[in-house]
């Protein structure tokens, strides 16, 4: 995969799966525009790829207030003209019912994982070079939930139908698909011995007999990202080592029911 000097756009860069993302893209040349509210983190993201001859901006910011969203975007085009790719990483959970989130905890998350995708979409819309992509991060969680997960799941839900309108509405000028994780440990990023603290039963629930990493995800964004990829548009590629596909009874896989 070729990526030399194309612009790659980053939500939520500074921290786990979008760090992961910057920084392999990074690494194979790309220029690499992100935003992010952590601003120490994504300084200290932005001078590792400096650090190592790469191109980057960083842009501090909340991506729930269109402020930031148009800021953002303007930053992005006056660097360097244009988009290539744009990733929409950006989300969080402020969890749900049973815990009390609220009408304003809801649309907050909503307005980071479905809201500002869309409106980046839209304002980047004019300026996407040829053979250009858009990748969405959604999650199994999309189809699959825990208890007290409806703020994450319903911005999921929503990311993941927002992926194939796009699709439609932006055919011929940009691709647009998206990525599902599954269970990712983003300590991976940082520490070499991170599977260590990982259990059996955490491991083969897993039919390839291991938890996931950021890498997993940066892969299967660069695929679809990747012009020799171009027949594929309106998708979802769920990573997350089949763990949504094997059925796990009492007793199986080192899991027990303990009872709620």
């Amino acid at each position: 995969m070729n990526f030399e000097n194309k612009v790659c756009v980053v939500t939520g860069g500074a921290n786990g799966i979008g760090l992961c993302i910057v920084n392999e893209f990074a690494k194979n040349k790309a220029k690499v525009a992100f935003v992010d509210l952590d601003e120490t983190a994504g300084g200290r993201a932005l001078k590792g790829i400096q650090a190592n001859g790469g191109e980057g901006l960083f842009y501090p910011g909340d991506i729930a207030e269109k402020q930031t969203l148009e800021g953002f975007t303007q930053k992005v085009i006056e660097t360097f003209g244009r988009v290539d790719y744009l990733i929409n990483n950006a989300c969080l959970s402020r969890k749900g019912i049973l815990s009390g989130c609220d009408y304003e905890d809801f649309n907050y998350v909503l307005r980071v994982g479905v809201t500002a995708p869309y409106m980046l979409a839209k304002l980047f819309c004019n300026h996407f070079g040829e053979a250009g992509a858009v990748v969405n991060i959604s999650s199994t969680r999309s189809s699959m939930s825990q208890q007290d997960t409806e703020s994450y799941t319903a911005a999921k839900g929503g990311i993941s139908a927002l992926t194939h309108a796009l699709a439609v509405s932006l055919a011929g000028k940009v691709r647009v698909n998206s990525v599902s994780p599954g269970w990712i440990d983003v300590s991976a990023n940082f520490d070499s011995d991170f599977e260590k603290k990982h259990s059996l039963a955490d491991k083969y629930q897993h039919p390839v007999g291991r938890v996931g990493q950021p890498i997993d995800i940066a892969r299967a964004v660069m695929f679809l990202c990747d012009k020799e990829n171009g027949f594929i548009t309106g998708q979802n590629i769920t990573v997350d080592g089949g763990m949504t596909k094997q059925m796990i009874y009492s007793g199986d896989e080192g899991w027990e029911y303990k009872g709620r």
